[in-house]
């Protein structure tokens, strides 16, 4: 087994402003509910949005109940623009600091998302982590597509 880590790149793009593509990955709720994929509960522990701050956050497998859990902490935030945070696995198994790069551009459309996720731990294998990406992204934009007036 090579000690090699995987990369990953993810672009999408959102029928959302960027200003929610934004708060979707900054809010404690929203993150909750969309970075999970499928059959995972997602809880963070503590949260503090700002530059040399982050989060930590566990997934449950619903139907085990077995879990694992990350830190997350903050390099860059630029409003509406970048996010630039590592990701450490609590895991022993899985070692090393991976570094993540959101970056959000508006288009026509909405806007433009593109994630490059680097230094993933050898043993998991990048495929795994595209499909796990593809899943979130999914739930992504299902919760900021969506333009629902407040009835009021």
């Amino acid at each position: 087994m090579s000690n090699e880590t995987g990369t990953v790149r993810l672009h999408r793009v959102l029928k959302a402003p960027a200003a929610r593509v934004y708060k979707a990955f900054t809010d404690k709720g929203a993150l909750e509910r969309w970075i999970p994929p499928y059959g995972f509960i997602g809880t963070i522990h503590e949260m503090d949005v700002r530059v040399g701050g982050g989060y930590r956050m566990s997934f449950t497998n619903f139907g085990t109940g077995s879990s694992h859990s990350f830190a997350v902490t903050y390099l860059e935030l630029i409003p509406d623009t970048l996010i630039r945070h590592t990701d450490v696995f609590d895991d022993t198994n899985l070692p090393g600091e991976m570094q993540v790069t959101v970056e959000l551009k508006p288009v026509l459309c909405g806007t433009e998302l593109s994630i490059v996720q680097q230094g993933i731990p050898a043993v998991i294998p990048t495929e795994m982590c595209y499909l796990g990406w593809q899943e979130s992204l999914e739930q992504l934009a299902k919760l900021v597509e969506p333009t629902i007036p407040d009835h009021g």
